[in-house]
This record gives structure tokens, sequence and C-alpha cells, in this order.
């Protein structure tokens, strides 16, 4: 690693959370315009993993020439790590005092919600002698930014992952058979649903969809075997539907680790590892069951689509916001004066085309006290568009009777029987009148 015992007015860089396409643009406009500002600029590698151990020689200086032609790679070059710096009051002082050992009066960290909040631990646990700006990273697009911005990499993701989605559906319209494709998307929908509507999938399915907190791996199964049947009446064998992963979050962690080949277990941050969790695999056994027991088989190909597209090399729309959001992360540290300033740091965004700080403070919820989630609104015009252009239960269909009896005989049930086992399926919230 790099000496770095010459000392000046530095900034320092690292990266949290998975890759997202961008990273790379973000860190070399960050030191274009560090650089350009006259201040050195320390590239800190993995995260907070490092640092929390008390190890401050995994760092790098970063110059202009370093930088100046990373900007379309995808990945990290300081990599990244899940490393939580706030699971106990020891992590974040040697996390503190690492930088304090490395000069550095400036930090930026690249990152999601939990990264975020880190950010803002660390700021206030260094009592204002760091300024923190948070730039916020995720394909999940699920950090709450002014005017409905996406977060970056959200766009090149959607853009990578639509396109695979479509060399899907192009297989199963030439095998004649269904794909169950589960997308990245922890905590919010967005990534599926913009796959899915961009590509004209069969359906998604998204966490946001299901109001209570706990769901089973039955209510979304009769969810996937409703618009399989469905799309049956309507002359077709084949389809394709998406399903959020963050699914799994809602799913009852007892019910997943009695399933055959699942092992629940969290991360540092406390989440389920869903990358862990087989639930294109899980959905995919239980509607073959189902259709086994009325004596049929159904040909289903499950697939994840996820890691593809964390380190693609970012569009020109990532590369254009990224640049924009790196200087103006630079800028909003080194505008910040006595009079306003804020010692927990902010989240850098753009807003009518301009860049702003919105404090830390701003984004945590007030209840969990954690960073908020955006999540999809199932009641936008967005989602309701979505909606319109599935294949899904609805309930015009259980109110015509040619159709309810169609789908029951689908079924190999009775018009009554069919009702009553499915007509929850369209009391999900966001289904349209």
């Amino acid at each position: 690693m790099t000496d770095v015992n010459n000392r000046s007015q530095r900034l320092g860089i690292l990266v949290g959370g998975g890759p997202a396409p961008g990273i790379n643009s973000v860190i070399s406009a960050i030191t274009i315009e560090a650089r350009n500002s006259n201040l050195e600029v320390i590239g800190i590698y993995d995260g907070f993993a490092r640092l929390i151990e008390g190890d401050t020689t995994a760092v790098r200086q970063l110059t202009i020439p370093d930088v100046s032609n990373v900007h379309f790679q995808g990945g990290s070059i300081l990599r990244t790590s899940r490393a939580n710096p706030t699971r106990n009051k020891e992590d974040l002082q040697r996390v503190v005092q690492g930088l304090k050992e490395l000069g550095i009066s400036y930090l930026v960290t690249i990152g999601g919600d939990d990264t975020a909040f880190s950010a803002s631990e660390v700021s206030q646990a260094s009592d204002g002698s760091i300024r923190v700006v948070h730039v916020p990273k995720t394909i999940d697009n699920d950090l709450p930014l002014p005017a409905n911005m996406p977060t970056f990499g959200y766009e090149t993701a959607r853009h990578v992952g639509t396109g695979l989605v479509l060399n899907l559906m192009e297989d199963s319209r030439t095998t004649n058979r269904w794909y169950f494709v589960v997308a990245m998307g922890r905590s919010a929908g967005h990534l599926a649903l913009g796959m899915g509507k961009a590509a004209g999938a069969t359906l998604t399915i998204v966490p946001e969809e299901f109001l209570a907190d706990r769901i089973t791996i039955g209510q979304v199964c009769d969810v996937l075997e409703c618009a399989i049947l469905k799309r049956r009446v309507m002359g077709r064998e084949r389809g394709l539907a998406i399903i959020a992963e963050g699914i799994a979050e809602k799913l009852d962690p007892e019910e997943l680790a009695g399933l055959p080949g699942v092992e629940v277990n969290y991360d540092q941050h406390g989440h389920i590892r869903l990358e862990e969790i087989p639930l294109e695999k899980v959905l995919k056994r239980e509607i073959q069951h189902r259709f086994q027991q009325r004596g049929e088989a159904i040909g289903i190909v499950d697939r994840t689509i996820g890691y593809e597209l964390r380190s693609a090399s970012p569009t020109p729309f990532d590369v254009d916001y990224t640049r924009t959001l790196g200087h103006g992360a630079v800028r909003g540290l080194l505008s910040v004066t006595e009079a306003n300033r804020r010692t927990d740091g902010g989240l850098v965004c753009l807003e009518n085309g301009q860049t702003k700080i919105v404090p830390f403070e701003e984004l945590r919820d007030p209840v969990t006290q954690r960073t908020k989630v955006r999540r999809v609104d199932i009641d936008s015009e967005g989602y309701q568009v979505a909606r319109d252009y599935m294949i899904r239960l609805e309930k015009e269909d259980l109110a015509n009777p040619e159709m309810k009896l169609q789908l029951a005989t689908a079924a190999n049930m009775t018009p009554d029987g069919f009702v009553a086992r499915f007509a929850h399926v369209v009391e999900l919230a966001g289904t349209i009148d």
C-alpha cells in the first residue's frame, strides 16, 4: 500500500455494500475535483473492514492520472465490503481513530442505506473533526432521494437486466415453458418492476404488494399459480415471472429454515443473507407440486439475476450522473462554514439540476433511527401502468361468469371452489379495480 506519512489536508474515499455500476466514476470525479482544490486524496480499501480492525495500511494516494480513465469501468478500484462499524462502540472508535491517524478531515463514503447510516455515525463520533458526505449508491434504488431521482447504478442495472430478461423471454417462447426469475432488491421492488415493465414480462411480484409484515410462500405461489392458469385460459402455456428477492425477507424465517436446501444466515447489519435463499427454486418446487397434485407436469426454469448487474460498465446516464455527484460531494464538503456546519454531515443528491447536501438526520426514520428506505409506491401511476400490462388474476376475472368458469376448469376446480381458494389474491394491495 501507499506510504501516506507525508500529510497535507486530506480527503478519504471508501466504498461500502455491494458493487453498483458507476462507483469508479464517482471515485474519479471526487479525486479530480479534490486534487484541483488542493486536497490530497486517500483511497481506503475494503470499506470499513480494515479500519474496524485498527489497520490503517490498506490505503493508497489517488492522483488525477490514477483515475482519469476509470470512469467507464465497472466494479470498484477500492473494492468494497459490508463491514459494519456501528455494531459496537469499540469498532466505531477504532474507525474514527484510524481516520484521524491518516490525517483525514474530509470523508466521502459511497454506498447504500447501511453505509449511509455508518457514515452518519462515524461523523457524529468524530465530534465534527471529520466532515462526511455520502454518495448514494445501490442498484436497488431504495434511498429516498429528492424529486424521485434514482440512485446511481440503478439505470445501468435495469438496462443490463432487461436485456437478460428479453433473452429468457425468447427462450420461453421457443421452448414453450415458464421462467421464474428472481431479481435483486432487498427492501424494495424497484429493480424487479423496472426490468419487468421494460421487458414486458408476464408479471412481476414485489414485496410492497403485501401489506402484512409477514407472508407465506403459499401466498406468493397463489399469485403465480393464478397467473399461469389465466395465461392458459388465454391460450398460452408459457410465460416469465419476475420476483423481487425482497419477498424472501418478508417470509417467516422459521418457514424458510424448515425448507429443504435452505439455511437462514444474517449479515453484519442484521439482514437475512438473501443470496443464500434459493427463492426461485422454492417457488418452482411448490408450483410444480401443485400441478402434480392435479396430475399435470409443468416446465419451469428458475434463474436469479443480480450479480451479473452489479459490476457492469455504467451506461452514459450513470457516468454523467456520478460525475456530477462526485463533484458535488467535494464542493459540498468545502463549502461548509462554521455558521452552517452540521456535525453529522449529509448525503449528496441532485435536485432540479443542482447538487445539494441533505443532512443525515433528515434521512433517518424517526422510529427505527435507521436510514429511510424508498419503496415502490403501489398507488403511483408508474406502478399502475406496470400492473395494467401484466397477466394476473384481477377482480373482474372473478366477476365474469365465463372467465371464472374457464379459470376453474383450468385448475380442475368448481367455480365456487376457485373463488373460495383464490379470492384473496385479488385483494392484494395494488390490484387494479
